[in-house]
């Protein structure tokens, strides 16, 4: 697929330098070279893929958040942002979970085969349960008890649990399990504009990348942030150097950020640490991650909910029981805060 990608490519390029020769132009000076825009990035596959299953691994051939098999009955079905995939989705979690379940006699005859899990932006979480389906191009996916990919627990942060506990959609308390480190910078590889604080962004003529309004609960608190770190003026000049848009999108959410970047429409991102610790470990030849110093004061939990009646409640059960028996030395060793006794598996009442 990336191969075709770029002969078509090559072949538009060609028929345009082609058609551009047609017209009376004055002579390209030989030095001039003709680059090809960058590839779009290719993100890593995280399921265990069969042996013998065609597999669309491409840029817009790839549907990223949604990992396990649609058509056979779940397992465990898994709602949640897509902040925290790169720690649930390892091999430290929902990669340990089967082995540890079957190592424990009350969960042993568990058949965890096919845990779903759903990563997508938070409002999109919830908008899915309330509405009852997500479409992915012409394929629309049936979100329901009735087709069981229905969640069974929801992985969140308090306003959006706090909107599935209002329908109803999950019980009436939850519990923390993350804190992050705040947020960072993320630049290109050799970081070209000399970007180490916020403030050298207007001053270098850069321009960053920013969640829209497709993520407001997101843009709202990084706007806040950015407030509290170098003062509303200084803020205001940062936000006048955003790049509001790129071809192809209707909104930015969080992994849009280093596809701006990658491809040339942005200079610099700003997001959460924890997520461009991640992007720089798949993407080592594309960016560099700059600390924002007193950043960590402005972190995000996130919390554990479970559905209320759920459809497969021992499998509930057992993950809650792993989960958070391990979330807390896990999460850190991806670049998370560690929590403290007092902080972590609290509960956050919902009513």
């Amino acid at each position: 697929m990336m191969k075709r990608r770029v002969l078509l490519g090559s072949t538009l390029c060609a028929a345009t330098i082609g058609s551009s020769r047609a017209q009376p132009t004055a002579p390209m000076p030989q030095n001039v070279v003709i680059q090809a825009p960058p590839e779009p990035l290719v993100w890593p596959v995280v399921a265990k893929l069969q042996p013998g299953i065609r597999s669309f691994a491409g840029h817009t051939d790839t549907v990223p958040d949604i990992v396990g098999r649609i058509g056979t009955p779940p397992s465990l079905v898994i709602f949640t942002e897509g902040n925290h995939l790169m720690v649930l989705l390892s091999d430290d979690i929902v990669g340990a979970f089967p082995s540890w379940a079957k190592s424990q006699p009350q969960y042993a005859d568990l058949d965890l085969d096919n845990m779903v899990v759903v990563t997508v932006p938070q409002p999109v979480v919830v908008q899915m349960i309330r509405t009852g389906g997500i479409a992915l191009g012409n394929l629309t996916l049936d979100v329901s008890r009735k087709s069981g990919l229905y969640p069974d627990i929801v992985m969140a942060g308090p306003d959006p649990l706090r909107e599935l506990r209002k329908f109803g959609a999950i019980e009436p308390e939850a519990r923390f399990f993350s804190r992050n480190r705040g947020p960072a910078l993320l630049v290109r590889k050799g970081n070209p504009l000399g970007i180490h604080d916020l403030t050298d962004i207007p001053r270098t003529g850069a321009r960053i990348a920013l969640p829209d309004a497709a993520e407001a609960g997101a843009r709202a608190r990084y706007r806040a942030t950015i407030d509290g770190l170098i003062g509303k003026s200084a803020a205001d000049a940062v936000f006048a150097a955003e790049v509001p848009t790129f071809p192809g999108r209707i909104g930015i959410v969080h992994r849009d950020l280093p596809e701006m970047v990658a491809r040339g429409y942005a200079d610099v991102a700003f997001t959460q640490y924890h997520l461009i610790s991640y992007w720089t470990r798949i993407f080592p030849k594309h960016f560099e991650l700059v600390p924002v110093s007193s950043a960590e004061r402005f972190f995000v939990k996130i919390a554990l909910g479970r559905v209320v009646d759920p459809l497969r409640l021992r499998a509930l059960r057992a993950f809650d029981e792993f989960f958070f028996g391990r979330a807390r030395d896990v999460y850190p060793r991806y670049d998370f805060a560690r929590m403290n006794d007092d902080e972590y598996g609290a509960t956050l009442r919902l009513d």
